[in-house]
């Protein structure tokens, strides 16, 4: 079933980093012409039904959690062993594209999940949770909706993504006014990953990445695929109104002086952090007792013990 109706507008809560209606309007925005600018969506929906593929369990009922317009869907019909698909987005209009494709589709905000107590076998999230303001929260309310055993497999944008567009409207703001506002927004720190998902009361968490290098005739090219991803600034502490005159072709400048090949291309960077983590069931592999190993490392390295303290006396 495919939700039509759109979400109330919302104001940006205090102190959160995000303003979560403006992502709602990139996305809406994006919909339409998503098919010109989706290639990094499509390249990771892919990674992530690869590493789907090396679980030899079965998963009858998914949830496809910031679906954008049905990637997932697409390449993993026949993968893990998934007989229904939920496919849910923030955007309205992002739910109605992915709905093409048979899936039951709905309209729901990865800050409030709409899904009751062990619902899903599995929940993938394919570059969309890098827009939650209470990433702790989300992944506390996904574990939730996961049946014991369940397998959440999520990955999102983290790390050096973007660094050069930064750095190059960073300097350009600041050889022209006063300041720099906010125009990328902030990346969450793989370091800290995989301590949230235990925090969340996940088990077994495995945290990777990768890193996607994608060359551009011009910075203006990777704007204009940022905005047909709706993926441009919603950083609730941005600059309100017109950005300074000529702040885009300074920024432009720099960013081809700095990051350009001798073809006059650039370069951008999309670091991609994939999450891995089962909900807690007896069957899990665990740590064993302190002391109760049955063979002795000494032995096995055909060394002396000695124990703690002592020390080796000079030959």
């Amino acid at each position: 079933m495919t939700d039509r109706s759109r979400p109330a507008q919302q104001s940006p809560q205090p102190h959160a980093p995000f303003d979560r209606a403006a992502v709602r309007r990139h996305r809406d925005r994006a919909a339409a012409g998503l098919d010109g600018h989706d290639f990094l969506f499509r390249e990771v929906a892919d990674r992530l039904a690869d590493r789907l593929s090396d679980v030899t369990r079965r998963f009858p009922r998914a949830l496809d959690l910031g679906c954008h317009g049905g990637e997932v869907a697409e390449v993993i019909a026949g993968r893990g062993g998934v007989e229904t698909l939920i496919q849910c987005d923030l955007s309205p209009a992002m739910s109605r594209r992915a709905g093409g494709n048979g899936n039951p589709t709905l309209c729901g905000d990865e800050e409030a999940l709409p899904f009751g107590a062990a619902a899903f076998d599995l929940v993938m999230s394919n570059l969309s949770l890098h827009w939650v303001n209470d990433l702790p929260g989300a992944l506390a309310q996904i574990r939730h909706c996961l049946r014991p055993d369940g397998l959440f497999l999520a990955a999102l944008l983290a790390g050096d993504t973007l660094a050069e567009l930064r750095g190059s409207l960073i300097e350009a703001e600041l050889a022209l006014t006063d300041g720099a506002s906010p125009r990328v927004s902030p990346i969450a720190d793989m370091r800290d990953l995989a301590g949230l998902l235990q925090r969340a009361g996940f088990a077994l968490p495995v945290v990777d990445s990768d890193t996607i290098t994608v060359s551009y005739a011009d910075p203006f090219r990777l704007m204009r695929d940022l905005r047909g991803m709706g993926e441009t600034n919603a950083v609730t502490a941005r600059q309100r109104g017109f950005a300074a005159r000529g702040l885009f072709l300074e920024a432009a400048s720099r960013y081809r002086e700095r990051y350009g090949d001798a073809d006059g291309r650039v370069r951008a960077t999309f670091q991609v952090v994939y999450l891995t983590a089962w909900t807690p069931h007896e069957s899990q592999q665990k740590p064993l007792r302190p002391g109760s190993a049955r063979a002795r490392l000494a032995d096995a390295l055909g060394a002396e013990e000695r124990p703690a303290g002592e020390k080796t006396a000079p030959k």
